[in-house]
């Protein structure tokens, strides 16, 4: 009876091991571990790339990187990186020849990099970047090349003497006006001796924020198109006033709505081909009041009969003037505290 108690005292102690350890077996615990260890590579993938490095599996690598790699050879860092290209260039589609004016600042590159990558996105768009510079500055230089965009860098500086608020002439040169000026000259000279694409041309400052909608719709311009622009003049936005027939009789502006064409340089695009037939249209350079740029070039080119309305008849807002704020750099002190060679 002793003996039949101890048997069964030592299957009841022994019985939940052997089941425990035969669950354990036909568990797969292995899958386990490979997760784990999968989860472990993973990370030091990620790390290895945010500290700009690429790490990659080693089944997908050629048997000679394997052994390097299995030698402890040093992982190879990314040297230049590759962008999105544009879309394929179209014969048929009309160009958008885009001009920038910009200028040395602490935010030029993000403001440039920001607006290259929107200008990514565009088909058959020309970039023509002109610096406010007395030469084509390394920074924009290499900034374009990099960009995958069709480009023509140029620079012309402004006299101090015609810079806002340096001017002892009443009327003050507002900020880029030399610049869209060569950025026309190059049009035009460009153009003289062949026959003009399909197309239009459009000022683009670099702060501001375009839709990638606002594109399409200037594409087919026939003569001057309009659209609202958010953030101007102490409003929302500013816009032309369209009658129901869909024609432009007036100006949705607070600021000098009576000026004979109201609206912001971001507001418009211009046929390629108008800009061709009038060499004379250019933005003035003196006697020209603040608010009455845009309006020193469009009155040499139409008529508000003339205007297109665009962005469902100037009912939808797919431009922005925005600003980046200027960044504060005071503990940077007069020799500066960061490694100037970095560029920004």
């Amino acid at each position: 009876m002793l003996r039949r108690r101890n048997l069964l005292t030592t299957i009841l102690i022994a019985l939940p091991w052997a089941l425990l350890l035969t669950l354990w077996h036909q568990y797969p615990t292995t899958h386990y571990l490979s997760l784990l260890r999968k989860e472990t590579d993973e990370n030091v993938t990620s790390k290895a790339l945010l500290n700009g490095t690429s790490a990659l599996r080693e089944g997908s690598l050629p048997s000679c990187i394997r052994q390097q790699q299995s030698t402890g050879a040093t992982p190879r860092v990314i040297q230049s990186y590759v962008y999105s290209r544009p879309p394929p260039w179209s014969d048929t589609l009309p160009t958008i020849f885009v001009i920038t004016p910009t200028y040395t600042r602490p935010v030029q590159k993000a403001e440039l990099t920001r607006l290259a990558n929107t200008f990514l996105h565009v088909q058959n768009l020309h970039w023509v970047v002109v610096e406010d510079s007395p030469r084509r500055t390394n920074l924009v230089s290499n900034l374009l090349e990099k960009a995958g965009l069709n480009f023509t860098h140029l620079n012309v500086e402004t006299p101090k003497s015609l810079k806002l608020g340096l001017s002892w002439i009443p009327s003050h040169t507002p900020r880029g006006t030399l610049q869209r000026n060569l950025g026309l000259h190059w049009l035009r000279d460009s153009f003289s001796n062949t026959a003009p694409p399909e197309g239009v041309v459009y000022f683009a400052d670099d702060d501001n924020t375009y839709s990638l909608e606002l594109f399409e719709e200037m594409r087919y311009t026939r003569r001057v198109s309009v659209w609202p622009v958010a953030f101007v003049g102490g409003l929302r936005y500013e816009s032309p006033k369209v009658s129901p027939a869909g024609k432009v009789v007036g100006w949705k502006t607070v600021f000098d709505p009576n000026r004979p064409f109201a609206i912001d340089m971001a507001g418009f695009a211009i046929s390629i081909k108008l800009i061709l037939e009038k060499p004379q249209a250019s933005f003035k350079l003196e006697g020209v009041k603040g608010g009455y740029q845009e309006t020193s070039l469009l009155k040499d080119l139409v008529t508000m009969d003339g205007l297109e309305p665009k962005a469902a008849n100037c009912t939808k807002v797919l431009v922005w003037h925005t600003r980046t704020e200027r960044p504060t750099l005071v503990n940077e002190g007069k020799r500066g505290f960061t490694d100037p060679r970095v560029e920004v």
